[in-house]
């Protein structure tokens, strides 16, 4: 006949001793205690972890042990649906046999590998997002492929934008128009008009100053006017230049 109890005590001592650091009792009756499985470390030193809980059933090793998840690090929720899976399928493979070893060892190769696939999920959303930079890049430089659905859009928008522009200048012009006076309404308008130029010439210092003096004595000049003259032939004058 089976000793269980003996068995599971024997599993125990020898379990504290592998996992000195990460083994903890929670009760003596049922046996139960909790084994930290931590996974070795990535590539940027990130590691997951999770802490399981086990407890002895009756007639453990030949009916499984009571297992859950009882604490976890870095894990997402179908990493930790994966581990509970590998528990059920370990724990039936190995009735009749203590297994606890057996089910930690699994579980810290699933974590391995959990961070081996940590890192390529990584590699990969890399490498999507240099594909994604690069065709924005090749689209800035090479365009949208012009079709004539696409053509005719743009002709439609380009000739909508030209009109506007045409009708917003007409209108311009024509305000203007309307606000431009002609020189009789500027001189009606603005009465300083009629002496801008005098005002101009005054400040510019350009007043013409005239020296009566200099003109009293011209009468006394005697000049001749050879037009006056009775005698005078402009054909004489003209052989005289000629000679």
């Amino acid at each position: 006949m089976t000793d269980y109890g003996e068995e599971q005590r024997n599993e125990l001592e020898a379990l504290e001793s592998i996992y000195p650091d990460s083994f903890t009792v929670l009760s003596e009756n049922p046996p139960s205690f909790t084994i930290t499985v931590t996974s070795e470390a990535g590539e940027n030193d990130e590691t997951v972890q999770t802490t399981l809980k086990f407890t002895y059933s009756e007639k453990y090793p030949d009916e499984a042990p009571l297992y859950e998840i009882f604490a976890q690090l870095n894990l997402e929720d179908n990493d930790v649906a994966d581990i509970l899976k590998l528990l059920a399928l370990q724990a039936e493979e190995n009735l009749g046999m203590v297994m606890i070893f057996t089910l930690v060892t699994a579980v810290q190769e699933k974590l391995n590998e959990i961070v081996d696939q940590i890192k390529t999920r990584r590699e990969e959303e890399k490498k999507q997002k240099e594909k994604e930079a690069e065709e924005a890049e090749k689209q800035l430089f090479h365009g949208t492929p012009v079709t004539i659905e696409n053509f005719l859009n743009w002709k439609a928008k380009f000739d909508a934008e030209l009109l506007e522009i045409k009708k917003k200048r007409m209108k311009e012009e024509e305000q203007a128009g309307k606000n431009k006076l002609s020189g009789r309404q500027l001189f009606e308008t603005d009465h300083n008009l009629d002496t801008s130029d005098i005002q101009f010439l005054e400040d510019a210092g350009n007043n013409v100053e005239v020296d009566e003096s200099l003109f009293q004595e011209m009468d006394d000049l005697e000049l001749e006017d050879d037009e006056d003259d009775p005698d005078y032939n402009p054909a004489d004058r003209e052989s005289d230049l000629t000679d």
